[in-house]
This record gives C-alpha cells, structure tokens and sequence, in this order.
C-alpha cells in the first residue's frame, strides 16, 4: 500500500494480470522495490506486446527454474539482443508447447540469438546430423533413439521458424515473414523429416543404395502445395519397385519413426484407400489411375510432388499422373462431381461449429482450395502457367490469366492468407492440429489470438472484437466468391470442350469447326486469331471463352455469322472495363448472348451501342420484367432535363435503343409473349413522341413566347393498337386548336411546324432502326394538309369521309400532347367509327370489295401468298379485317367491342356470341403466330420483312425463335405456319363474307 500511495509502477502497466506476476519478475531480476529495473525496461514493453504476458512471464520463470545456472546469460541476451527478445517472447507469449520444449532443453533458446535462423536448405542435413550417434559418424540411430533424437531436432527447428514468424509482433524492427515464405519452410521441414524418417527405416532393415528395394515417397495435400500448416497430418503416397514386401516395411517403420517423433504420416489418399495396399508399382498405380480413380482423386493428385527416396522412380510416377490430372475435366459429369464432392465434406461439419470451421466450414479454407482447384483443372488442360500446387500461386495465376478478376483473386488471397494465419496462432498455442475459432463468448481466448496475430484495439473496440469482425468478414467473403466461382455455369461448358478444341489455332482446330457446322473454318480461325493475338489480359480471357463460346455459337443457326458478330461487339466494347469480366464470370450470359449473336443480325448492331443491357443477360426477371409505364415514364423524365431539342432526340433515340435491344433480347430468348412485345414497343414509341412533342414545344415557345395553340397526336394503325413491331412506322394524326384570341391561321401554321420539327428530328438518319413517323392516314391522305384543327376533322369527317377512313378510325387512340384536346377528338371519331345502327348490306359489300382490291394490289409479285404474314391467307390482314367488319356493324350497341387491341376485339366478339369461340381461337393464333413470325423475321434479317423466310438459315433462325428444337426440320415449323394460316383463313371466307 504504501508503494502504490508513493505512485510507484504496478505490473499492470505492462499488462500483466497474474497476482504472481511482481514476484515472477523480481525473481528474474527485471523488478526492484521500486518498480521497473531500468536496464529491464525494453524486456518488460517486450513482454506487454507479446499475445499473452502473463503466459510469457510464466514460461521464462519455468526456464528460469529449470536451469538457474544459464538464467544470467539468457536475462542479458534479453535486454540486450532485440532480435532475440522479440523471438523468444514471441514464441512464450503464444506456444505453452514450445515453451515445454524450451523449458526441457534449456540451451535451444540460442537458437535465436542468430542473426539469422537456419536455412531450409539445411533443414534435411540437420535433422539427419542429429540421428548419428556421434559427429562424424555415418551410423545412424534406429528405434526409440532415433525417434527421440529426431523429435528433438524436429522442435528446434519447429522453434526457429515460429520465432521468425512472432518476433515482429513483440519487437517492431524485426521483419514480417510473408506468409507463403512460413509455409514453405513448415513444409521443407516436413520434407526433411520425411527424409530423415526414411533413413532410420533403411538402416532398421539394412536396405543400402544398392538393395533392390526401391521407394519414392510423394508428398500430397499441403505438403505437395509447400503450404503446410504447423500442425498437420502429411499425406504421402508411396510407389515401390522390386521386393514389395521389403519396401512396404520400410514404409511402414518410416511412417512409425516420424509419426512418433514429428507428425502423423498419413497414407490414405493411396489408391483403394486404407484397404488398398501401402505400397504399390508405378505399373499398379497407372493401371489404377487408368480405370478406377475417382474424381477425388485426380484432385488430389495436382499437388502431388516427390519428396524423398528414390528421385528417378519420383519422376516417373509424376510424369505419369501428369497426362491424367491434366485431362480430368473431359470426364463425364467432372465439375458437377467436384461440386458435390465439396457439398458432401460441408454436410459432415457439425452445424454447431459451421460458422466456426476454419477449414471445412462455409466461407472457410476449403472454399477457396476447391474453388481453385477446379478452375485449375478446367482451365489449366492448356494453360501450364496454371499447374501451380500452391493455393497462392494458382490465384495469382488465375487472375493473371484472366479466368478469374484481378480484384477477385486479390480479396481471396487476402482472405485466404487471413484465415491461414489464424489457423497458424490456434495450432502453435499448444501444437494440436485444430481449426476451430473460438466461440464469440470466449472473450480471453479472441483477445490472445487477436495479439498473436498482430491486431490492434480501433474505434473503441478491443483486439478480440476485432478479430471477430475480420473472421466474418473475410468468410463472408470467401463464401461469396466460391459460389461466384465454383458454381459458375461457365466451368462446366468449358469442362465439355475437348481439349484439343482448347488449342484454338491448330489445323485441328479448323477440322472441329467444320465438324461443328462452320460453313467457313479459316474465316472463323482468323476471327479467332484476332481475338486472341496478343499477350494482353483481355486476349488471354478471350482465349478462355471462346473454346466455349465456339460451341455455343454452334448450336444456333448462323455459327459463321456469329462469330463474325461476336468479334465485332467485342473489338467495339473493348475499352467498356466490365465487358469480358460480365462474359467470364456470367455463363448464363455468355450461352444468352451466343444465342442471339447467332440468330439475329438486328441485336449485334444494337449491343455495339446500347452495350448495357448485356449486363440484363443473366437476369431474366429484369431483362423481361419492365413495366412499359416506367420505361416510358423514365425516358420522358430523361428527356425533359435535356437542354435542347438535339439532346432531348439524342436521349431519346438512345432510350430507345436501350429498351429496343432489352425487348429483342427477352422476345428471342424466350422471355416475353408476343403481345407484351408489342405492348412493350408501343409504349416506348409513344413515350418517344412525347419527349420529342415536349422538347419542340419548349422550343417554339422559347422563341416565340406563349404557344398560340394546343397540338395533340392520335395514334393509329398498329401504334393506335399498342401492336407496333419492331419495323413498324408510327401512324398518326396530328390535331390542333387555336387558344383563345388566336385565329385558326396562325394556330395552324405553328401547330404543323410543331408536327414537321417532330417528325423531321426523329426521322433523321441513324445507325438504329429507324423511327419514321408516317401521317398518311389523315384525311385526303399525302394530299391534305398535315395538320388540321378539331373543328376541321368534325367538318371533313361529316362530309366528306370514307368507310375506310371510318375503319382506320378504329384504332385510334390519343398518345400525347394535350390530354384536354385528345379526349374530345376520341370521343368526337367514336360517332363515326361506331356508327349508329352499324353498316347496312352495301357498306358491308364495300368492304369486302376493299380488302379484296388491297389484298390483290398490295400484295408483292412472285409472292407466296401462304407466307406472306402481312397479306397473305390467313395473315395479319385477313384476321384484321374481318374483326374490324365486325365492329364496324355492332360495336355502336356493343361496348366491349369499342377497343383498339384485335385479340381485345375477338375476346369480345366471342364474349356477346358474335363469333363461335372456335373460330375467335383460331383467328386469334393465326394474328399472334404471324405477328410473331413478322418480328422473328425483323429479328433475324436486320430489317423489315413481312415474308416467312421458305429456306435456309433465316427460315431455321425464325423457327428457332418460335421455339423449335435445333434438330428438328424447318419444314416442320413452315408446315405448321401454313396449317395454322390455313385454318384462319377458312374462318375468314365464312365469317367475314357471310351475309
């Protein structure tokens, strides 16, 4: 009490919390009455930096009291030799076994009072130096002494490179070993035990050199990859020649000598396992590895590398399993093999302790191993830079290569390394093999962990909390990028690929791709040179996809056209960072975007400049899952905030784009029916217009002040409908109404150079598809004015129109400008379109006399009339027509009738029992089955087409479109178009000339 009322130091401050501790450093003389003795000042910070102080002062008391007589001059060394002192602590304050060794053998501390400790290379010559009986003598200890004798060797080695690994926590000038430099010496020190091992069981059944007992030991698993850990079994696999017998006892007391003295030995990845013989010929391992191994165990056998005995023998047994290791991944179901393999190891980890589970558990080591394992083998059958056995390396080269993303590979090295040195930290504390991280409520055993590791309290956090964050983190990690990678659809498409395939510019290579379907192999084999020329990372990922993509491109009906499509997107997209990254990572995106660059020529020009929606390809629900009215909705807003009439185009027509390839992409896929198609192209149309509609009024107003009339557009026709396809024009009706004060002159006048600066901004040329606004269907046709007021329709519509412009009325719909204006037009036409008491018989004649002339004149000479979607039997024109009689006639008693959509229309008819439900079916899926067809063809030619393509590859690609097999005949789907035609165009003759 009375020292601490004169302030003087408590142990404390040095982090010592034993109650022994004041008494433990007195006795070592670092501790006066008081406090700190100064020249002992640097061993006590030491001490307080060290994992576990307390453990720290304990152990060096123990060595103390084992040998007092050398206490004087390990006490000086300590404050005097920093390297020694940061070693030796380092080593008290985290390994209570080491420290047993040091307290059994009290000298091996100098040790580390080297400048620097022994070199790998020496590691073998020690260990065997220590099994002669005396120096200078080639007699070598057998049975218990050379167990005992090595042991010991073993541990001070063991000590050396533990010491180089914990001396810079305690002492800040040592240097860090990096972490692949402590596992190669972990495993040069295995390699060397293994040797020394051997020698005592050579010497115990008195096999010399020239005995003819040959035996090569190999190492496997970590030692194989030189990554071992502190404590670990060492897999070994043994390979004999001549007396079998006597070479299996010498491995058998081999693996008894070093299991006793150093680490378990373990034989099991042999073939047959422990059933199957310790030891066996390179004959009997080929003959085994040729018809029996399992996927298993061509795994294994990459991290396979000879470490002692016979080096010849070593060599060919390597030599051997090479060609089959790097050939594994032709087998039959191989990556979904590896993929269960590793579900199966984490079923058997306790759920208890999975989040626990250094090694086996989700996000752990295994997570890593496997996933670079697999894409070695996949990827590595032609890549050597790949055939790496150390996990780190095979990262590196991964990522170098491109198979894996550079920032991908990095955070798995990082974690990886993370999740290795904790394992290091828990195996030194006592030298048990384990895996196990505390539990969060072990809040002692984090903190001591956490010190050992080198983490530092933050933010208010001690070093135990800290760590618990990093370990979920980095397994989170882990665990996200393992299933990113070793689920990658991607790996098993490669997998397929022959591996002579791989080799993409061999004349093999041309034969496969004729074989595949080419119609031109050296075209192909120069797109692929271009591709892949080069040492750059984006040639190099090219080089992994395009064996794959060679396959894909394969399997749709232009792989020539294809290829050709896929180099131009690629040389186009070269510089967009994430293109190939997307291609590499995405297999589903890579087999959707095949699809499409090998069926329509219409996508590859659109990706080139709306290149994000690749990034849509492996998401079906948002590739197809757009609402239309927030499509529009967004591309208007977009519009809006542009600052003048060419930006607010510009934004448009890219929006377009955009949405133009979004749809095409779903719609070819499969993703879309073909009525959300048309729903989906309408809607962006008129969201079209009304950007452009808004950005010409803000103009014109902007130059001449307030706008001296309202202007509205009418759609009509297919727009009208919301049935545009994808080479539709845009039918409309422009509309105008003078404000108040303003004559109808100049209300006009401004109106129609309202509706020219729209039309002609959008009809401007462009690499898209073109977006023509046509108003041909305005009364007098091209020979009226463009543009009339509402007061001037009524007039003309009442006096002068037409039944076909009553018709064409019929799908006319208000899609912008003022809403005010529209509805009064709509409900202005709906007096003429549903004419009160419907049409009487020479109405009715007339209209049969019309579409029997436009069908007649319209219709392109040489033209198969069975296969012309638009006018043919059975095509758009004859459904249209005889649904839009029908409203015609009864559509002013029948509301339901009163819709602009003609699937709406037939429902309806159906509905009130004008048409046999029969026929409305069969009407109904001629319209959709040829409007399909019709955008298919758009699709696949890369313009306009209202012609069933009658041969081949644009007739194959529409029926592939449509759903057919890649097998199947074209004939087939052709047969099927003209049945289904056929069939509606009966309904037709009855229904549309019936009286």
């Amino acid at each position: 009490m009375a020292e601490q009322a004169r302030g003087t130091a408590s142990p404390a401050r040095y982090g010592f919390t034993d109650d022994r501790a004041e008494t433990q450093l007195r006795a070592a003389g670092w501790w006066t009455n008081t406090g700190p003795d100064p020249a002992s000042i640097d061993v006590l910070s030491a001490l307080s930096r060290s994992a576990d102080p307390d453990l720290a002062l304990r152990e060096l008391e123990r060595i103390r009291e084992a040998a007092p007589e050398g206490w004087t001059a390990l006490a000086d060394a300590l404050c005097t030799d920093p390297a020694l002192r940061g070693r030796l602590i380092g080593v008290l304050g985290t390994s209570s076994a080491l420290a047993d060794f040091l307290v059994g053998s009290p000298d091996e501390w100098k040790r580390l009072a080297r400048d620097k400790c022994t070199e790998t290379d020496c590691y073998a010559d020690e260990l065997l130096g220590a099994l002669r009986p005396k120096a200078g003598s080639d007699a070598t200890l057998t049975n218990s002494a050379a167990e005992q004798a090595l042991r010991a060797a073993y541990r001070g080695l063991l000590l050396e490179i533990a010491a180089a690994d914990l001396g810079h926590i305690v002492e800040r000038r040592l240097d860090r070993p990096p972490y692949a430099e402590v596992t190669r010496q972990l495993t040069a020190l295995a390699e060397a035990a293994l040797i020394a091992g051997l020698a005592v069981a050579r010497t115990e059944h008195k096999v010399d050199d020239t005995h003819d007992a040959r035996l090569a030991v190999i190492a496997m698993g970590k030692c194989g990859g030189r990554e071992l850990n502190y404590v670990s079994d060492v897999d070994v696999i043994f390979v004999g020649e001549g007396d079998l017998q006597l070479v299996t006892r010498v491995a058998s007391t081999m693996m008894r000598v070093v299991g006793n003295a150093c680490f378990e030995v373990d034989g099991a990845l042999r073939p047959e396992g422990k059933a199957g013989a310790l030891v066996r010929t390179l004959e009997g391992h080929t003959a085994y590895y040729k018809k029996w191994a399992r996927t298993w165990e061509y795994q294994a056998l990459m991290k396979a590398r000879p470490v002692a005995g016979d080096e010849e023998l070593g060599r060919q047994y390597i030599e051997m399993v090479d060609s089959m290791v790097w050939s594994a991944a032709e087998r039959d179901n191989f990556v979904a093999d590896v993929q269960q393999m590793r579900r199966r190891v984490e079923k058997h980890v306790p759920s208890e302790l999975a989040e626990r589970e250094l090694k086996l558990g989700r996000g752990g080591l295994r997570d890593v191993e496997f996933a670079v394992q697999l894409l070695q083998l996949v990827h590595g059958r032609v890549d050597p830079e790949l055939r790496s056995p150390s996990t780190m390396d095979a990262l590196d080269a991964l990522g170098a290569g491109g198979y894996v993303g550079r920032a991908d590979a990095a955070e798995l090295e990082v974690s990886y390394e993370f999740l290795r040195t904790v394992e290091h930290r828990l195996q030194l504390r006592r030298l048990r093999r384990t895996h196990l991280f505390p539990d969060a409520s072990e809040s002692a055993e984090l903190r001591v962990l956490a010190r050992a590791i080198g983490i530092k309290p933050e933010r208010g956090r001690g070093e135990g909390d800290v760590l618990l964050a990093e370990f979920r983190r980095h397994g989170q990690r882990i665990r996200r990028l393992h299933e990113k990678l070793f689920y990658r659809p991607l790996l098993q498409s490669v997998a397929s690929v022959p591996t002579e395939a791989l080799r993409l510019t061999t004349k093999q290579a041309a034969r496969r791709l004729a074989a595949l379907g080419y119609a031109a192999p050296d075209g192909a084999l120069q797109h692929i040179r271009a591709l892949t020329s080069g040492v750059s990372r984006r040639a190099s990922i090219q080089h992994a996809l395009l064996p794959v993509i060679l396959d894909l491109l394969a399997d749709t009906p232009d792989p020539d056209g294809g290829l050709l499509a896929y180099r131009k997107v690629s040389e186009a997209l070269a510089e967009t960072p994430w293109y190939l990254r997307v291609l590499r990572d995405e297999g589903a995106v890579v087999e959707r975007l095949a699809f499409l660059l090998g069926t329509s020529k219409l996508v590859p020009d659109l990706l080139v400049r709306a290149p994000e929606v690749l990034q849509l390809l492996g998401d079906p629900a948002r590739l197809a899952g757009r609402d239309p009215a927030e499509v529009a909705k967004s591309l208007r807003a977009t519009v809006r905030r542009q600052p003048g009439l060419n930006a607010a185009v510009t934004a448009a027509r890219s929006l377009r784009r955009h949405e133009l390839l979004r749809v095409a992409s779903a719609d070819l896929l499969g993703l879309m029916d073909v009525r959300d198609v048309c729903a989906a192209l309408s809607s962006v149309w008129v969201a079209v217009l009304q950007g452009a509609l808004a950005a010409v009024l803000r103009k014109k107003n902007a130059e001449t002040g307030e706008a001296p009339a309202k202007i509205t557009v009418i759609g009509m026709g297919r727009l009208g409908g919301a049935e545009l396809g994808y080479g539709s024009d845009a039918d409309v009706l422009f509309v105008c109404e003078a404000n108040e004060g303003i004559e109808d002159g100049e209300a006009i006048r401004f109106a129609s150079s309202v509706a020219e600066s729209v039309s002609q901004a959008l009809g401007q040329p462009s690499a898209d598809p073109p977006l023509h606004v046509d108003a041909d269907l305005r009364p007098e046709g091209r020979g009226g004015p463009l543009l009339r007021t509402l007061e001037s329709y009524r007039a003309y519509y009442a006096r002068w129109s037409e039944l076909w412009e009553a018709q064409a009325l019929l799908r006319a719909r208000y899609i912008a400008g003022d809403d005010d204006l529209g509805e009064r037009f709509i409900t202005m036409i709906d007096g003429i379109r549903y004419p009160e008491g419907g049409l009487d018989a020479t109405q009715v004649r007339e209209v049969r006399r019309m579409k029997a002339r436009v069908q007649a004149e319209r219709i392109p000479k040489g033209t198969d009339p069975n296969l012309h979607t638009k006018l043919g039997r059975g095509g758009l024109a004859d459904v249209e027509w005889t649904v839009q009689l029908e409203q015609l006639r009864h559509a002013h008693e029948l509301p339901a009738l009163r819709t602009t959509s003609t699937p709406d229309a037939l429902a309806a008819l159906t509905a009130a029992g004008l048409m046999d439900p029969a026929d409305a079916e069969s009407l109904s899926e001629a319209w959709l089955l040829a409007t399909r067809v019709r955008n298919a063809a758009m699709l696949v030619r890369g313009k306009a087409v209202d012609q069933v393509p009658s041969s081949g590859r644009d007739l194959a690609a529409v029926a592939r479109v449509l759903g057919q097999g890649a097998d199947d005949d074209p004939g087939e789907f052709l047969d099927f178009y003209r049945r289904i035609t056929r069939r509606a165009h009966a309904v037709v003759e009855r229904v549309f000339f019936e009286d």
